[in-house]
Order: C-alpha cells, then structure tokens, then sequence
C-alpha cells in the first residue's frame, strides 16, 4: 500500500495513455495519489483526474518559475478551489533560482502570498525548491508557516535543512534521486529523518529513479523509491510504506 504524494499526470507526456499509467501504479501497489496543479493550465486538469478517480487528489498552488504570470484573480481562483472536496493542498509553491523566467521578489511575494493563503483556508503546503532552500527556510519562518505545515517537496538538499523543517512541522518527501547512485544528500536524510516524517513520491513525469533514470517517470515507480528507504534504514519495505501511507493521510487530512 504505497501513496504518491506528488504527481503530474496532468503533464503533456500522459496524455496519450494516463489510463494505462494509473493502472500500473495500482497493479504496483500504489493505492492513492495526488495530482499538482501549478498554473492555468494544469489546475483544471488535475482536478478533472482527482474527480475521475476515487483514490487519486489534487493539490492547487502556483510554480515559482511562473510567478511573474500569477494576478491576484488567480490567487482568488486557488481560494476557491481549495473548497473542493478532492483538493487536499495548496501548492506546488516555492522559489526556483535554476531558471530566470521569475524575479527572485516577485517569486517571493507570490510564495508569501499562497503561505497566506493556506493559512488562511487552513491547509497544508507543498513546497517546491530549486537552489534556493536558505530563503524558503527564511520565508517558511517569518509567514508562520507552521501554522499551516505541509511538505519539503522531492527534497534534495543537506539533512541540517531538512531539520529545520522538521522543527516548523514539515514533513520531508523523498523521490527518485535518492536512489541515484551520486546523490549523497537525499540518501542522509532518509537515514535521518524519523520514519514518522516521512513521505515518498514521484514528481512523474521527472526525475525516475534508478534504473528508469533518464526514461519517463510514472507513479508505479514511487515503490522503487520506498524499496530504496527501507534499504537505507534497514527496514521492510512494508514498514516505509505503512508509515509513508498514514503520513501522508495525516498531511492531507484524508481518513
């Protein structure tokens, strides 16, 4: 019983067969799942699947990378949403200094913003990061945000962070790269963050783990990464996925 706890079926590469990727994660063991909307586009389409399907929901947010596009109408539209039964998260929310389509402070007014949001509507966060982990951690302090908590998003950075999220009730997601063979970071932090703390995901259709590297990811994979945390802790990896299910269920107020 496995739960990604991000996915984007709502991508481009699904679109011909999601179907037939839905039910492979099922035959793998993966019971439930939940779908990222982060701009105009993909909102409505991850909402369409989370009403398709029982086991599957959708979490609304906006990407960093697009910030400079959000308007306040689009902030009241995430408000609205978050009213829908399958909604179970606001996000994926952040800062991403990879790319530069964004100023670094309209990225960081657009992430305050949604933080405000969530608090607002009282729900958790999924965070998205990308080389910028010192100011999410900041921003995550000064807006409060344990007031609403949520997820450290396909972590990959040193477990000294990850920490700190702990301490502001995160909860730290793992995906493919820590079972790539150079990632050292990802693999310290599944040996150190309490197994109550932690969850696992995909971020489908990117980042597939060993040894699909390269290839499409898709939510039937997430089992390689849960496989890759039992081995780390020595344990069974009928122990990750009990604990990763009830976190995530926890995370996402799903009963």
């Amino acid at each position: 019983m496995l739960f990604d706890t991000h996915v984007h079926l709502n991508a481009d590469q699904f679109m011909e067969d999601r179907d037939e990727v839905i039910q492979r994660a099922l035959d793998t063991g993966v019971t439930q799942m939940v779908v990222v909307g982060f701009d105009r586009k993909t909102i409505p389409l991850a909402l369409e699947i989370a009403e398709q399907y029982d086991f599957i929901y959708a979490a609304v947010g906006w990407h960093p990378v697009d910030a400079i596009d959000m308007t306040d109408e689009d902030l009241d539209w995430i408000e609205e949403l978050s009213d829908h039964p399958k909604v179970v998260a606001i996000g994926e929310m952040g800062l991403d200094y990879h790319w530069d389509k964004s100023p670094h402070d309209v990225q960081k007014e657009v992430f305050r913003k949604q933080i405000q949001l969530a608090k607002k509507v009282n729900m958790p966060i999924i965070i998205h990061n990308r080389e910028a982990t010192e100011d999410i951690v900041q921003i995550l302090k000064e807006e409060h945000a344990e007031e609403c908590g949520g997820i450290m998003h396909c972590y990959n950075d040193v477990v000294d962070y990850a920490k700190e999220c702990l301490d502001l009730g995160f909860y730290i997601s793992l995906g493919g790269p820590v079972t790539f063979k150079n990632a050292k970071d990802p693999k310290v932090v599944a040996e150190e963050v309490p197994l109550d703390r932690l969850l696992i995901e995909t971020d489908c259709p990117f980042l597939a783990p060993h040894p699909n590297r390269g290839k499409r990811n898709e939510p039937a994979y997430v089992k390689l990464v849960a496989e890759k945390i039992a081995e780390l802790k020595g344990i069974s990896l009928e122990e990750v996925a009990s604990h990763t299910t009830q976190n995530a269920k926890k995370v996402f107020s799903i009963s």
